[in-house]
């Protein structure tokens, strides 16, 4: 692990003090440079959990990647500069239901007060959360709230006047290698979502940008707008300039701009 790299990736110049207000300037930093995307999973190039390949890929190749990806190398990554970092599974909320164990990677890092820091979940919440924020932690765009004992911490999710639950947890430490199953599966089962559809998204200033297999969708100032992307050489150049990732020639930009079961 190269710090001073991976801070100049997320363009992050500030203070390494570890402390709250650090913590939460590193979260939003990466954030914004970042992309959340699953491009590798529907070209059928295997994700293993390795923090050095994680490194390469993010840092040195400059992409993005899903939760164990992006959440593995920033807790690393914070380890590096000092804090103290505890890696927690969660179980995301779909279709009506809390879905299985290690299904996603939330991080709990102790700054004298524990907060919860997630840079792997898609469109969330752009800066860390207090363990104790039960009220309502009112960010950009949107509210989030924690609620439960701490064998069962959820997340939630206030859309309008209504609080959605996004995932579970509890504040059992994990290791990487306890993902091993559920990021195999997510790569794999045609029961994924991750294979059933590309999506390459990044958090902005004013809201979200987001490739969902051939479709474009901007989020600014709680606006949506959304367009079909036709061409491959399009869908390249968005990725290039809208996200900062340039993907090598053979990759087949054809399976990322349709839906369906990833290759093999």
């Amino acid at each position: 692990m190269q710090a001073a790299a991976y801070l100049d990736r997320i363009g992050y110049q500030g203070s390494l003090e570890p402390s709250a207000a650090t913590l939460c300037q590193l979260h939003r930093a990466h954030l914004l440079t970042v992309p959340f995307e699953n491009l590798d999973i529907r070209l059928g190039r295997p994700i293993a959990l390795s923090l050095p390949m994680f490194y390469d890929k993010i840092v040195r190749n400059r992409r993005g990647g899903f939760c164990y990806e992006l959440n593995g190398l920033f807790g690393w990554l914070l380890e590096e500069v000092g804090f103290r970092v505890t890696m927690l599974s969660a179980r995301v909320y779909e279709q009506g239901r809390f879905g299985a164990e290690f299904g996603h990677m939330v991080l709990m890092v102790d700054t004298g007060e524990y907060l919860i820091a997630d840079v792997g979940f898609g469109d969330s919440f752009l800066e860390p959360l207090s363990l104790e924020t039960q009220a309502g932690d009112q960010q950009p765009g949107c509210a989030y709230r924690l609620t439960g004992p701490e064998s069962g911490k959820r997340l939630e999710r206030r859309l309008e006047s209504k609080w959605a639950p996004q995932y579970v947890f509890s504040l059992t430490p994990r290791r990487l290698d306890d993902f091993t199953a559920m990021c195999q599966h997510h790569q794999t089962s045609a029961l994924s979502h991750f294979t059933r559809k590309s999506v390459c998204s990044l958090a902005t200033q004013t809201g979200r940008i987001t490739l969902s297999n051939n479709r474009l969708i901007a989020a600014v100032d709680g606006q949506q707008t959304e367009r079909e992307v036709t061409a491959a050489v399009e869908y390249r150049a968005l990725l290039r300039n809208r996200f900062g990732i340039d993907l090598d020639e053979a990759a087949h930009i054809e399976r990322l701009m349709a839906p369906g079961k990833t290759p093999g």
